[in-house]
């Protein structure tokens, strides 16, 4: 797990498991008075698919991390807040976690714009590709913005 002492307190590309309780660890401050998070979690449906959703496959640019700092720091901005922030590669099933994003700031309406803009941009920018695997075996790839 990639590990620093500024403002992006972590920003990794990870095969294992996420873990919330680190993410929240990193971003811990007194001088802090709000943390907000998000998880997103394989869900079982797809707006786009046939049958249920049993699994996605996460693939990743060698530069992810890198990227995922950049946009971590962007989200940052000026507000003066922490994040930690990882996305998983590999065979997810559902109900695993495949981005979590811990976001303190100093009020909490920072803390909630950081961690939107970051999600956001994560499903934009972030050079990382899902396999989409449904019940029938139909397997759907998604690129940036997916």
């Amino acid at each position: 797990m990639a590990v620093s002492t500024h403002a992006v307190r972590i920003a990794a590309i990870s095969a294992e498991p996420l873990d919330l309780d680190a993410h929240l660890r990193a971003v811990d401050d007194a001088h802090m008075g709000a943390v907000t998070t998000f998880v997103g979690r394989v869900r079982d449906h797809d707006p786009d698919a046939a049958t249920a959703v049993v699994a996605l496959e996460y693939s990743a640019h060698p530069d992810a991390e890198a990227t995922l700092s950049q946009l971590a720091a962007a989200a940052i901005g000026s507000t003066g807040a922490l994040v930690a922030v990882s996305h998983r590669v590999g065979t997810l099933q559902v109900g695993d976690a495949a981005v979590v994003i811990a976001v303190a700031s100093a009020h909490r309406a920072e803390a909630f714009e950081v961690c939107r803009t970051l999600i956001e941009t994560i499903k934009t920018d972030l050079p990382v590709w899902k396999r989409q695997v449904e019940a029938d075996g139909t397997a759907t790839w998604l690129g940036l913005g997916g």
